[in-house]
């Protein structure tokens, strides 16, 4: 299978040197970088990465699992092992099944903490502020008030204590998160209140009343609470938008069949698809969805390949060819065997090259890692400087906490932490609906940056299969004659340029003469004897010396290679037949991808080891700047070289001869009908193997650069903003203070937008123009003809002059005016005049003209 056998030497490379962990307990981005810092210090680690969008990491090196795992456990987390094979077809495991489940956890807790906040705020708010009735026995009654919301209060921290337990612990190890934030804020502001009761039931013993209810204004149970479940909202709605942006891999984990029917002992069984094996014969009938990797042993049919590669047509699939899980069977019988099962299958080796895409780091992210490193202990140094600064300056405790609080609630680490991997996950997520694969983060990233395309010629721009696109026969010769001789002599032969002829042949149903004493004369031409008669094939130098070939034909000649297409000339004994012009065809699509990459304002350069002269003609075909030809293999690296000195290169291609300049580019684009070392040596892999997703991946690659520069500017904002706000910067001018309850409000919606922003990729258009089908509809749509009529007098007239020319099946609809004398028609198809004519007249109405 071609498209399992190109990923498979990446994915082998990586297993030897690479093991991918679940990390447990990440709160924020200065937990994954904790845990980054503690791996990297094991001895044999080359490189790690951790990722907290998927809770992953992975890690280069000699370093065993063990020693990985004890450095992460040392630092205050959890890792395991992720992975492994049974043998069986064991499915891969998706990032956002964790995702889910952390979700619904989260908003259990959020309601859970909801039943306890909304009495402990009736109570401390709607009371004491708006005199909201309470039950006699504890209206008047201040300490039972304050009994009550530190009882509530407890209730809210034990259902949240996650944040204490993570919090207190990462403090202990010197590498506070998040959490420790969270904790600090919630605990500082419940002790607080506590000593508070305390000194209210004392004051109360002593008979100060006045004191007493002076201590009701110093609680702030109500904030310890507030903090906890607003953050815990954040922590489910950033969950919840972080579940979205895994949709893509999730979507391609759906589309692994559930069951297979396979032959075991004449018989046929459905089981699991998890469970059949390599070699099992499976079954498959119209409509089935393939379970696994296979080769077909007999049957034929058309397998829609879309889920895999994008592509909309079906593809035919006969005894030989290999089909691939999770496509899908639509018309025939077939019955194969299977190749590859499980975590082996083209789909399962999709997901792991979107998911380890994911779980890898862009090099614009290490700069918020940085930061995200000492974020958490700045913050709490700002905090206590913060109360500091306020109890010199005269304010009491209660005034100076708060200011301190609202530093630690309203700082958010997890903003600078998420904006770079949820818009590559987003960004990788939409590449694979498309059949565009970047196999890392770095990729992805580099793609925008692309300034300079280089295309292959061969395979790339061209389809890499000759076809015969002229067909000149001599003065005298019938055309049948040449082709007929031509096809006889060229079945014979195994050159490109032969099978060329051969499938024209086969296409036109021509039936070839008995060719008899076949020589190839390596250098000129092809020989043999049909009917007694010696029949030659090959170039102009060689047919001349043996034929009368006229002058036209040696100008004809000419002017097919200068045209870039290789003319081969035909003779009989001493008798010129004439000449079939055999070229490498341009791709359809690929004038149209090159014109939208220079839209773009990319250089479009075409590379090539084919003569100056043939490359000219197709570069001029295909619309490049720039023509670089008769270069081979290791001079491509050389040229791919030189141009990545001035600018950002990406260098797109499909041979083997084409490995050494992919690696070199900046970024290798890997055309996915190509061959396994390309695709191997390649950044990016079009599984659709058409040249309109250049393009598109750069498209993409742009709106995901610019997503992650926004989702920064934002975190970093916000911080920069939100903390001396909430220090009390404004409070000497403005009498403005931040609420603590505010804070964590804000502190709890950062990362949401910053993953919900991410979101907003999936509106982007990949495709600058629309394809070719699309732009004929649009035109045909806008093909309209306008009928003068004469002898219309009435609204009668115009109805029956419209429902005969809406009759007609080219007629899309039809506006009659009685009062212009005109009927405008839109068309759906071309259609000749006559027939308009023909619906009006037999109305009895009179056609002056039509325009």
């Amino acid at each position: 299978n071609m498209f399992h056998d190109a990923l498979v030497p990446f994915a082998e490379r990586r297993i030897i040197k690479m093991e991918k962990y679940r990390v447990t307990g990440m709160s924020c981005a200065a937990c994954s970088a904790h845990v980054e810092k503690a791996v990297s210090n094991v001895e044999g680690v080359t490189n790690v990465s951790v990722s907290l969008l998927t809770n992953s990491m992975t890690v280069e090196g000699s370093a065993s699992a063990d020693e990985v795992i004890s450095a992460v456990t040392a630092a205050g987390y959890g890792a395991q092992v992720m992975g492994g094979k049974n043998g069986k077809g064991t499915q891969p495991q998706s990032a956002g099944d964790d995702t889910d489940k952390a979700t619904r956890i989260l908003r259990n807790r959020f309601l859970a903490s909801l039943c306890f906040l909304i009495p402990l705020m009736y109570i401390s708010m709607g009371h004491m502020m708006w005199n909201w009735p309470l039950p006699g026995i504890i209206e008047n009654n201040h300490i039972a008030m304050g009994l009550i919301q530190m009882l509530l209060t407890i209730a809210i921290m034990v259902i949240n204590q996650k944040f204490f337990i993570s919090g207190t612990k990462s403090f202990i190890k010197r590498s506070p998160n998040m959490d420790t934030l969270v904790s600090l804020g919630a605990g500082a502001s419940f002790i607080y209140s506590t000593f508070a009761l305390f000194a209210m039931s004392d004051a109360a013993v002593n008979g100060n009343m006045e004191l007493m209810e002076s201590y009701m204004h110093e609680f702030y149970f109500e904030s310890a609470a507030m903090i906890l479940t607003l953050i815990t909202l954040g922590k489910t709605l950033e969950s919840y938008s972080k579940g979205r942006t895994t949709d893509a891999l999730k979507s391609l984990m759906e589309l692994s069949p559930k069951m297979a029917v396979v032959e075991k002992d004449g018989k046929e069984l459905q089981i699991p698809a998890s469970e059949v094996s390599i070699g099992d014969i499976f079954i498959l009938r119209p409509g089935d969805s393939i379970p696994v990797d296979g080769v077909v042993l007999e049957g034929n049919s058309a397998v829609d390949e879309a889920a895999l590669t994008g592509e909309s047509i079906p593809v035919d699939k006969q005894e030989g060819d290999t089909v691939s899980a999770a496509t899908i069977n639509k018309s025939g019988y077939m019955k194969c065997r299977a190749l590859r099962v499980g975590e082996d299958t083209t789909l399962s080796k999709i997901i792991q090259m979107v998911s380890d895409a994911a779980a890898t780091k862009a090099p614009i992210a290490k700069v918020a890692d940085k930061v995200s490193g000492i974020f958490v202990p700045a913050v709490i140094i700002a905090a206590v400087i913060t109360m500091v600064v306020w109890l010199i300056a005269g304010k009491e405790f209660g005034f100076a906490l708060t200011m301190g609080v609202s530093v630690l609630v309203i700082s958010c680490p997890c903003g600078l932490g998420l904006a770079t991997p949820v818009a590559i996950m987003v960004g990788n997520g939409i590449g694979a609906k498309n059949g565009i694969l970047f196999k890392t983060a770095a990729s992805l990233e580099q793609a925008g940056k692309v300034d300079t395309v280089v295309l292959d010629k061969t395979g790339t721009i061209t389809s890499g299969h000759p076809k015969v696109v002229e067909v000149i026969a001599a003065n005298g010769v019938s055309s049948d004659k040449l082709l007929k001789t031509a096809y006889s002599i060229e079945i014979k032969s195994e050159h490109p340029l032969a099978e060329a002829i051969v499938q024209y042949g086969q296409e036109n149903s021509i039936s070839p003469y008995n060719a008899e004493d076949f020589k190839n004369l390596p250098g000129s031409g092809l020989v043999c004897s049909i009917n007694g008669r010696q029949v030659r094939a090959g170039s102009l130098s060689y047919i001349m010396e043996l034929a009368n070939v006229p002058k036209e034909s040696v100008s004809e000649a000419d002017r097919i290679a200068k045209d870039g297409m290789t003319p081969l000339l035909f003779s009989e004994d001493e008798n010129f037949l004439g000449i079939i012009a055999v070229a490498d065809v341009i791709k359809e699509e690929s004038p149209e991808a090159i014109k939208d990459l220079r839209n773009m304002g990319i250089e479009v350069i075409m590379l090539t080891g084919d003569n100056q002269k043939t490359a000219d003609a197709v570069g001029k075909q295909a619309g490049v700047d720039k023509v670089i030809a008769g270069v081979l293999p290791d001079g491509k690296e050389k040229v791919i070289k030189e141009l990545s000195e001035s600018g950002v290169v990406a260098m797109v291609g499909d041979g083997i001869n084409d490995a050494p300049a992919l690696t070199r580019a900046h970024v290798g684009i890997a055309i996915g009908a190509g061959t396994d070392v390309a695709i191997d040596a390649a950044d990016v892999v079009l599984m659709k193997s058409t040249l309109l997703d250049v393009p598109a991946a750069i498209r993409l690659s742009r709106a995901v650069l610019r997503n992650i520069h926004e989702n920064l500017f934002w975190a970093f904002i916000y911080n920069i903003i939100g903390i001396p706000l909430a220090a009390g910067l404004l409070y000497p001018v403005l009498h403005l203070k931040l609420n603590p309850m505010f804070g964590a409000a804000a502190m709890s919606l950062s990362s949401f937008c910053v993953v919900t922003n991410a979101l907003r990729l999936n509106m982007v258009k990949l495709y600058g123009r629309k394809n070719k089908n699309e732009i004929e509809r649009e035109e045909v749509s806008r093909m309209k003809k306008t009928i003068e009529i004469k002898g219309m007098m009435c609204g009668h007239c115009e109805a029956r002059v419209k429902k005969c020319l809406e009759a007609l099946p080219q007629v899309d609809s039809a506006e009659v005016s009685h009062e212009s004398g005109n009927a405008i028609v839109t068309l759906n198809e071309n259609v000749d005049d006559g027939i308009l004519k023909k619906a009006v007249e037999e109305q009895d109405y009179e056609v002056v003209s039509i325009n």
